[in-house]
């Protein structure tokens, strides 16, 4: 036997009486489907493998304590960092959907280290308790994209770099180092150019390394004499 629903009263008053019913139901409804769509992660980047001339790096005879380089604020994330160099200047901004993986200067403290390790006589780091014979500090001062145009744009890397001898801690060496490289105009572009700036500047580093050390052992050498 079929069941209807008995409405009494006014046809106003039935009216309310089913909103109320149904009212519930469509706010779930709505929010299923009005709601924004859900956004992609972000894509990750690291500084990729290491260039083809990462084995021609001359050897340090000499065990290097190698700390964890440090970086200005506005590099202090993992943030990839464009600068428009025909609007607003001043002003350092970010990719919204690609970032690294970690801080630039923790990227690169990893590259630089895994470099040392395979040409010199150890490598150390803060907090070990290992004796070195040498301190490798860095200071990360750029590590960004700039647009010259919309279609043109370049990346830099540039660093300061001290090395000091630990046996009296005496700063033996200084330098800053620069190296630009083009750049196709978007975040991958940046990523690319930025893992062979930032294998070139740690070739320099350590040719400038192994020269230092060579002239500091001469030296040292025939004072203690």
């Amino acid at each position: 036997m079929r069941r209807y629903l008995r409405f009494t009263g006014s046809t106003r008053e039935s009216g309310r009486w089913c909103r109320r019913i149904l009212a519930p139901g469509l706010l779930v409804l709505g929010a299923c489907t009005i709601g924004p769509p859900p956004k992609d992660p972000p894509a990750t980047y690291d500084l990729g493998p290491p260039g083809a001339g990462a084995a021609a790096n001359p050897g340090l005879r000499a065990t290097l304590l190698v700390p964890s380089i440090a970086a200005p604020v506005w590099l202090d994330h993992a943030g990839i960092a464009y600068r428009l160099g025909y609007h607003d200047l001043a002003r350092h901004q970010v990719y919204a959907n690609s970032r690294w993986v970690a801080a630039p200067a923790a990227l690169l403290t990893q590259r630089l280290r895994n470099r040392i390790s395979a040409v010199a006589a150890g490598v150390v780091t803060s907090g070990e308790g290992v004796r070195a014979d040498y301190a490798l500090h860095l200071e990360l001062e750029d590590f960004s994209q700039f647009f010259e145009t919309p279609a043109m744009s370049r990346v830099s890397v540039a660093a300061r770099a001290s090395l000091v001898r630990m046996s009296d801690r005496s700063l033996r060496a200084q330098r800053s180092f620069a190296v630009q490289r083009s750049a196709a105009p978007d975040a991958a572009g940046a990523v690319a150019a930025l893992g062979e700036a930032s294998d070139e500047l740690i070739r320099e580093l350590l040719q400038w390394t192994a020269e230092n050390l060579g002239a500091d052992r001469r030296t040292h050498g025939k004072s203690a004499e």
